[in-house]
């Protein structure tokens, strides 16, 4: 998302070049949807310090392949892909990145398949042919590379090298697209028919390998083979063993190759949803190419699931700080207004408490005077006294500005009155001293009250406010108990009868 930046480019290539070294394939490819830049290195090294090789163009048919897996959207898709350039075959794991629904690239590894196909290929019987084609018939795999179709990705039909351009008749190529269609769809193994190519009749035979979507297609010239004189039986002996090493050969790479890469597949797919556990259970001791990625896989995944786990645990850490955050005063250290309401909500309903409101006397003339770091020194500093004197139990908090409030937890009348005057003792018994030395006096004036079971907050806060309005108007420095008196008096000053 920030390529041009110089060390977050730096980083990222060591970070590729790390998992490389994990790869079986000791490579990896990499291509940035922003920008198009196409980054590799291989298992030699070769492009050590240049691993961006070229930038992607959308007109190229041979960059097809990232845009078709691109538009995909998400997940890892398999891709088999024959390079005509270094004459391998690979089989290609594709993975969309992406954040959201927005595609920022594609990474991916592979896995060499070439000498396997090599040797089933280049089978060692005279007039046996095998090979392997794709969907279209396209040739994958040949042992005369010049009939191999290396661009089938993104060559147009009219151009490729197929297998039914190998067929003299037309009505051999339906066949044979017949015989292909119905292994593919699991009605048969193995389909063989005659056929003439060349001008010769050849016995040929189809299976198909389902996860890498090739047919195997063997051919074999009965003339060649046999001589034509010998009986008939002998000819359907070799049809059958025909077939029958088309069968072996379908089996053999499907269980040493197609089933593995499967399962590989699916542990992709549950890493994908966050299941890297699921990784544990791919272990494979064989020592081949897809063993080893194998092995690669789930030590990567418990690495990822590791690191995954250790970051939740971080956020949870983290949302949890910011949750105290929200409830606590930033100047103080006590609970905010917020914070005290939550506070509220939690103390038993069918109780008494007592509330005091706490407002320091002529704090604008403090500010004024001495100004407002000195204003916030002595809010901090009457905070703290206002909590050592509130005692274990109950709960003090910033209501706003210069004011406060306490919570008596479960009190009566006779203990809000001694909590009220004592408090007010205990705050007001010594000055405040700036950070220059200067002492200030301060008072405080206090409005208190009884929240009968069942009331609410604002009924409560309503009261004590009430009260802490007539201690000022008595002078300041004063502590006001709201009771039936405070009540009328408080009535006659709103002009209610």
């Amino acid at each position: 998302m920030d390529e041009t930046d110089p060390d977050k480019r730096r980083r990222a290539i060591a970070e590729l070049e790390h998992y490389r070294q994990s790869f079986t394939d000791k490579s990896y490819f990499f291509v940035i949807g922003a920008s198009g830049n196409y980054y590799f290195n291989d298992a030699s090294n070769a492009y050590a310090g240049n691993q961006y090789r070229y930038t992607l163009d959308p007109n190229n048919p041979r960059d097809g392949w990232y845009y078709n897996t691109a538009a995909l959207g998400q997940g890892c898709h398999l891709n088999v892909d024959n390079d005509d350039t270094l004459r391998v075959t690979k089989v290609w794991m594709n993975c969309v990145i992406r954040e959201g629904r927005k595609v920022l690239g594609i990474l991916g590894t592979g896995i060499d398949l070439s000498a396997f196909i090599r040797e089933v290929v280049n089978v060692p019987q005279v007039g046996v042919v095998a090979m392997f084609v794709d969907h279209n018939g396209a040739v994958q795999a040949h042992r005369d590379q010049n009939l191999v179709d290396y661009h089938s990705l993104t060559r147009e039909m009219t151009d490729r090298k197929t297998v039914f351009a190998m067929l003299d008749r037309p009505d051999d190529a339906i066949v044979l697209q017949t015989m292909m269609n119905e292994v593919s769809a699991g009605n048969a193994l193995v389909k063989s028919q005659f056929m003439q190519i060349g001008g010769k009749s050849v016995l040929v035979g189809v299976g198909y390998l389902d996860k890498l979507g090739w047919y195997n297609v063997t051919l074999m010239d009965i003339d060649t083979i046999i001589d034509k004189r010998l009986f008939l039986p002998v000819g359907l002996l070799l049809a059958a063993m025909m077939a029958l090493v088309a069968l072996v050969i379908t089996l053999v790479f499907k269980r040493q190759v197609v089933d593995r890469v499967g399962r590989l597949e699916a542990a992709v797919d549950l890493a994908r949803g966050g299941d890297y556990a699921a990784a544990a259970a791919l272990a494979d001791d064989r020592q081949d190419e897809i063993g080893r990625l194998s092995t690669a896989f789930v030590q990567m995944a418990k690495a990822v699931g590791q690191h995954t786990q250790e970051l939740e645990a971080r956020v949870r850490a983290r949302t949890e700080e910011l949750e105290r955050l929200a409830f606590k005063d930033g100047q103080t250290g006590i609970a905010n207004r917020r914070g005290f309401m939550a506070i509220y909500q939690e103390l038993p309903r069918d109780r008494a408490h007592g509330l005091l409101l706490v407002d320091i006397d002529r704090f604008k003339t403090i500010n004024d005077t001495y100004g407002h770091a000195a204003g916030d020194v002595v809010v901090q500093e009457i905070a703290r006294r206002i909590q050592l004197a509130s005692g274990l139990g109950n709960h003090c908090a910033r209501w706003g500005g210069d004011e406060f409030v306490v919570v008596l937890v479960d009190s009566a009348p006779a203990a809000l009155r001694a909590m009220a005057y004592g408090l007010t003792a205990q705050v007001c018994e010594a000055p405040v001293t700036l950070p220059d030395g200067r002492p200030v006096m301060v008072t405080i004036s206090v409005g208190a009250c009884i929240a009968e079971a069942g009331e609410t907050l604002e009924t409560t806060t309503d009261m004590a406010d009430a009260a802490l309005y007539m201690a000022k108007e008595q002078g300041r420095n004063k502590v006001v108990i709201f009771d039936s008196d405070t009540a009328s008096i408080d009535k006659a000053r709103l002009g209610i009868v």
